[in-house]
C-alpha cells in the first residue's frame, strides 16, 4: 500500500489554500481566549493537524474528542491521560445523542479558571470567555456547536477556505462562541495517518485506493479487535492467509458476488468501511500507542 498518489490535489488542499488557512486562524486567535481543537475520537492522533501546536502557539486550549459513541472506551481513557501529560484537558462527546456536550463548557471553565481567578481575588468581573472551535474536516465541529447552542447555527460540511462573517453565540453566561470554526488540513503526508484518515472517512475514499483502505482496516482490526472480525463476519484473523483474503472472506459473509461466483472486492470495500464508520463492526480506535512513534524512514539505498 503506497502513498505516492496522496496529494494535496486530491485532497483538495492546495498551499493558497493552507496560507488562507493560517491567515485566518491567525486573526481569529487574537479574538479569542481559549482554543476548542476537535478530533475523531476514533484518531486522536491521526486527526490532529500537523502544524497545530505551532500555530496555535502559548493559546490555552481543550482538546475534544468526538464521537465517542464510535471509539474503544479503554483507549479514550490512555488519550485522555497522554494529553493531561502535556497539560491539555481531553473530553470526548456524542454529537449524534448528545453525549458530553456539557464537558464542552467545563473543559472552558477549568482550562481558564487560573487566569479568571485573578479577576475575582481582586472583586472585579471577569470578562466573558471568547473561544473558537478549530480541526480538520469530517471531525463533526459543526455539529458540536449545533448541539453545544441547541439549534443549527454552523453550516455542517466542509470546504477548504470558505469563511463567512463573524459572529458570536453565547453558549454559556460566561462563555461566547465564534460561530465559524476553524478548518484546518489533516496529516496527509504522514502513510500512517492517512490510512486511518481514509478508513474514518476525514478525506475521501477515492484518494487512497479503497479496497488498500479496507484491508488496512481489517489487517488491524484482527491485530486488535480479533473477537470483533469473528462475530461480525464469521471468520477468526489466523484462517486468513494473505491480506486480500480478508476481502474475499468478508464478500462471501455479505454476498457481495459477480458472475462466475467471484466476490466483488470493490463492492467489499465499501460495505466494510460503511461497517465500520457506523460501529456495525464494534467501538474501535485506530490510534494506539505505536503512533507515539516516529514513522520508519524509508532505505532509498
Amino acid at each position: 500500500m503506497e502513498t505516492e498518489n496522496i496529494n494535496r490535489k486530491q485532497i483538495q488542499w492546495f498551499p493558497g489554500h493552507m496560507a488562507r488557512a493560517r491567515r485566518i486562524l491567525g486573526e481569529n486567535l487574537k479574538l479569542v481566549d481559549v482554543v476548542i481543537e476537535i478530533v475523531d475520537a476514533r484518531i486522536p492522533f491521526s486527526s490532529r493537524n500537523p502544524e497545530i501546536d505551532k500555530l496555535l502557539g502559548q493559546k490555552p486550549r481543550v482538546i475534544i474528542g468526538n464521537k465517542k459513541d464510535l471509539s474503544d472506551p479503554k483507549m479514550n481513557g490512555f488519550w485522555k491521560n497522554y494529553y493531561a501529560g502535556k497539560g491539555i484537558l481531553m473530553y470526548y462527546t456524542d454529537c449524534k445523542n448528545g453525549g458530553g456536550i456539557k464537558d464542552v463548557i467545563t473543559a472552558v471553565r477549568e482550562t481558564m479558571h487560573e487566569k479568571f481567578r485573578r479577576f475575582e481575588e481582586t472583586g472585579r468581573r471577569p470578562p466573558v470567555i471568547r473561544a473558537m472551535a478549530v480541526g480538520i474536516p469530517n471531525v463533526g465541529k459543526s455539529s458540536l456547536i449545533n448541539r453545544i447552542v441547541g439549534r443549527s447555527v454552523a453550516a455542517t460540511g466542509d470546504k477548504p477556505g470558505v469563511t463567512r462573517n463573524k459572529q458570536w453565540l453565547r453558549i454559556h453566561p460566561e462563555i461566547c462562541l465564534l460561530d465559524t470554526p476553524g478548518l484546518l488540513w489533516p496529516k496527509f503526508e504522514d502513510e500512517r495517518c492517512a490510512y486511518r484518515l481514509a478508513a474514518t472517512g476525514a478525506i475521501k475514499n477515492d484518494v487512497l485506493d479503497i479496497q488498500d483502505i479496507a484491508i488496512f482496516l481489517m489487517q488491524f482490526i484482527a491485530e486488535n479487535y480479533p473477537g470483533l472480525l469473528e462475530e461480525k463476519y464469521g471468520f477468526r484473523p489466523e484462517e486468513i492467509a494473505q491480506p486480500a483474503d480478508y476481502l474475499i472472506a468478508c464478500g462471501k459473509r455479505r454476498g457481495c458476488l459477480i458472475k462466475g461466483g467471484e466476490v466483488d472486492t470493490y463492492r467489499t470495500s465499501g460495505i466494510l468501511l460503511d461497517d465500520f464508520r457506523n460501529g456495525k463492526i464494534g467501538r474501535i480506535t485506530l490510534d494506539g500507542r505505536e503512533m507515539l512513534n516516529e514513522p520508519e524512514q524509508k532505505n532509498d539505498g
